[in-house]
Parts: C-alpha cells; sequence; structure tokens
C-alpha cells in the first residue's frame, strides 16, 4: 500500500499493519483522555487515536497536508522528513 487513498480504504487490521511495519513514528499528545500517535510512511501521516480508560484503538487517521501538522507545529521538527 503506498497512497494515502489506499490506506484510506484498507480495513483496520491493514492499517494496522501499515502502521506497526512501515511507518515510523514522530511523536504523541494528548487530547482529553485519549492520546494520539504520529506517524509517517514517507508519503503521508497517520494518527492513532488510542484510549486509555478503554485500552483500545479508536481510530486511525492519516493526511498528507501541512494543516493536519498544526496540532504538532510547536512540539516537532520535520526537517530529518525532507519535506
Amino acid at each position: 500500500m503506498r497512497s494515502i487513498e489506499d490506506f484510506k480504504v484498507a480495513s483496520f487490521e491493514k492499517k494496522c499493519d501499515l502502521v506497526i511495519a512501515d511507518s515510523s513514528y514522530i511523536m504523541s499528545r494528548k487530547l482529553a483522555d485519549t492520546k494520539i500517535y504520529l506517524y509517517h510512511t514517507g508519503e503521508f501521516f497517520i494518527e492513532v487515536y488510542y484510549s486509555s480508560k478503554y485500552k483500545k484503538v479508536l481510530m486511525i487517521n492519516a493526511f498528507d497536508d501541512m494543516a493536519g501538522m498544526e496540532p504538532y507545529a510547536d512540539n516537532v521538527s520535520l526537517e530529518e522528513l525532507a519535506l
């Protein structure tokens, strides 16, 4: 799976597989009771929303624009990604 479009229509299990096998962890942030983990595939970014209260992944979101990076802008450097 190489494109963000393929990722968005993939099953939840396939999305999890891609996050584990083919992406690089960048950072995490907190939103209420949810921890959001940010990953990069080389082509696009992936957010994994995890609830510590329910002990499960609530959602997986993918984006490839700078608007999606706004919540992370103060805490992460993208220099190494050569964007």
